[in-house]
């Protein structure tokens, strides 16, 4: 049987990590991470989960839904009402791309760096993973 891994942290590319780590913390409510500094920022949960921003150099974000410029990734938060989550993420300075797949269950973003994230209803019930 192999090893089970846990998934511990997520980092992201960006070209001012301080700044994308603002946008998160006041999304999210995360800790800032004791050892931030100017080429890494990181935002801890309370369980020790860590979400990372590593300044690169000529960074090129993402271009939501062109693959011009690949997503390479995204997030995915969960909430209560869409509409307050919404209005909460553009004053924040998130962006809201035209391309939007189904808006009425979950809705795309993109971060101040450019990174594609979705914010999706909270599940009523507890998710089953049909294949166990």
């Amino acid at each position: 049987m192999p090893p089970q891994m846990k998934l511990t942290a997520i980092s992201l590319d960006c070209p001012d990590p301080r700044a994308l780590a603002a946008f998160y913390r006041q999304a999210t409510g995360f800790e800032l991470h004791p050892e931030s500094d100017g080429d890494f920022a990181g935002l801890v949960r309370e369980d020790g989960f860590v979400i990372g921003f590593q300044r690169v150099d000529n960074y090129r974000a993402p271009q939501w839904p062109s693959q011009t410029a690949p997503q390479q990734f995204h997030l995915d938060f969960a909430v209560d009402d869409l509409d307050e989550a919404e209005a909460m993420l553009l004053e924040l300075g998130a962006a809201k791309p035209e391309y939007q797949p189904d808006g009425d269950r979950w809705r795309v973003f993109t971060d101040p760096a450019g990174h594609p994230f979705c914010v999706t209803r909270r599940a009523r019930v507890p998710f089953v993973d049909p294949s166990v």
